[in-house]
């Protein structure tokens, strides 16, 4: 699909970027290639963006586009992500029972637009987001909003004031979290509803074009080409440092490495561990790094009756070697890490007990009667560093008699097959959707319906693991206001988790990007979201 929008005037990008982009979209690069002063360009994989909606896209990179155009109520500081920050919020608390929260816009905002931002666009950009229903509602619905009742729950109080009234009363940081999330985005309800088509709330508009407040504004978007961001002139705070951020889509971590040792770009943001070693010898590039909310893991299905065994479920995870694949495989891109809540939220343990053991894995096989082990399959996309920590597995696997067949597919078939919760077993990733604990625990370690035909399908549900006391476990954490006794009830989950669970967590994420030596102040995210390349200067 091919995203018509205006496009840039020679005047409005200058002929030395025009040129960069002609030449960029057709696979060719300048010999000569510089960037301009006023203008980032970055190169990165923006091949998942499929909407520019806020109260739809769900995407990495298109998280990151939402984190710089839309703002917010509130913000984590990514410096600390435990600490939240005013965004729009002015002030903000919630009521002895726990269940009404109360916020004051700050006066005197503006949208990109030039329309006034007060609190009924708030509302309407929450209201919205739940009518809607798309994926990421789900991070406002489970506070028991719905189509029937969002109005009633979520209300204007004034022209700067309103009230958000949760169904229970949830541990205030867990609301806070999810309100930073980009769901909870706020749009221009004036420019959105003069684009209103049978009703739909400006959805079919709002897919390809930009209706925010934020540092910066979306000026273009060609899917699978470009993505284009204007400094938004309006924007209430410290205006972004550039005048506009271009994201060419380069796939290949070889091109962008390229690219950037020739200048034709600013930042490259998908580079191999390769890659970056082959950098470390040019005094033109740096690099910068950081932890982020993701983990590696692979599934167990519990449907398989070998799998299903505690012995077996706990022998696979002695027949990993983790340590050749945090010396190699995830060099400078992750860390070995083994439990399901990444370092940085609250309660995340740093426990990691299991190492490569063959001959401890074989006595726990016999102890299950399968002494000479047994025959299974595991789905894994073609991609790295999956796939080399998938064959790696397979050959410690092997040691101890466990015969892994590959079935190699790309993201929509290994993850169609694992949402039917068809699979043996399949190796993926998982990243926190908003900055809470319970985004983590309520996949891998809550199923209140194990059924076929649940409701609820998180990570558990998929690899068919019925836990009903980890899951009320789960559903008391989130309901813990005192934060040191919610760490602690976390931290209890984990060990348990590691023990029994049909998840082999081998690591958390660590992004890197590389940049040219001018670049100054790229500090990457612990979410998607929060990346700000609107702090960003040269």
């Amino acid at each position: 699909m091919k995203v018509s929008v205006p496009p840039f005037t020679r005047r409005a990008l200058g002929i030395t970027t025009v040129c960069s982009l002609a030449l960029s979209l057709y696979g060719i690069t300048s010999a000569s290639a510089v960037t301009p002063k006023d203008t980032l360009v970055v190169a990165w994989a923006i091949d998942d963006i499929i909407t520019m909606d806020p109260g739809e896209a769900f995407e990495i990179s298109a998280g990151e586009i939402m984190g710089n155009t839309y703002d917010r109520l509130i913000r984590f500081d990514v410096n600390d992500p435990s600490k939240l920050v005013a965004d729009i919020a002015k002030s903000w608390s919630v009521s002895a029972d726990g269940k009404t929260y109360s916020f004051e816009v700050k006066p005197g905002l503006k949208f990109a637009s030039g329309n006034a931002l007060t609190a009924e666009d708030v509302v309407f950009s929450l209201q919205r987001a739940v009518l809607l229903d798309k994926t990421p509602a789900f991070i406002l619905t489970q506070f028991g909003f719905n189509k029937d009742n969002v109005k009633d729950k979520i209300k204007q109080t004034g022209p700067l004031t309103l009230t958000f009234e949760t169904d229970k009363a949830y541990a205030p940081t867990f609301v806070y979290n999810c309100l930073t999330a980009n769901i909870a985005a706020i749009i221009d309800k004036k420019l959105v509803m003069t684009k209103e088509t049978g009703g739909d709330m400006g959805y079919g508009w709002l897919k390809t074009n930009f209706a925010g407040s934020g540092p910066m504004k979306l000026r273009e978007w060609r899917a699978n080409e470009i993505v284009a961001l204007e400094r938004n002139d309006n924007y209430y705070g410290d205006k972004a440092k550039l005048v506009r951020v271009i994201y060419r889509h380069v796939k290949e971590a070889s091109s962008q490495r390229l690219q950037l040792e020739k200048g034709d770009i600013d930042i490259a943001r998908n580079l191999s561990p390769e890659d970056l070693k082959a950098l470390e010898a040019n005094k033109d590039i740096k690099t910068t790094a950081t932890a982020k909310g993701t983990v590696y893991y692979i599934g167990l299905n519990q449907k398989n009756p070998n799998l299903a065994k505690p012995e077996v479920r706990e022998a696979l995870k002695w027949l990993v070697d983790y340590g050749a694949i945090g010396d190699t495989l995830i060099k400078n891109i992750g860390v070995v890490h083994q439990n399901f809540l990444p370092v940085g939220l609250l309660g995340a343990s740093t426990v990691n007990p299991y190492k490569l053991d063959v001959d401890k894995a074989k006595a726990l096989l016999a102890k299950a009667g399968l002494p000479n082990g047994f025959k299974v399959t595991i789905d894994m996309r073609t991609t790295q560093p999956v796939q080399g920590i998938t064959e790696a597995f397979q050959q410690t696997a092997k040691r101890a008699g466990i015969d892994i067949e590959i079935l190699p597919g790309d993201g929509k078939q290994t993850l169609t097959k694992y949402r039917a919760r068809t699979h043996d077993m399949y190796i993926g990733q998982w990243g926190a959707d908003y900055w809470d604990p319970h985004t983590n625990a309520d996949t891998f370690a809550r199923n209140p319906d194990n059924s076929d035909n649940a409701k609820s399908k998180p990570l558990a549900w998929r690899n068919a693991w019925d836990i009903p006391e980890l899951t009320k476990k789960a559903d008391a954490a989130v309901l813990e206001r005192d934060s040191g006794k919610r760490k602690g009830m976390y931290e209890e989950m984990q060990a348990e988790f590691r023990k029994s669970s049909p998840f082999v967590v081998i690591f958390q994420q660590t992004e890197v990007a590389a940049m040219r030596s001018d670049v100054q102040g790229l500090k990457l995210g612990p979410t998607s979201d929060s990346t700000y390349m609107f702090k960003v200067s040269k």
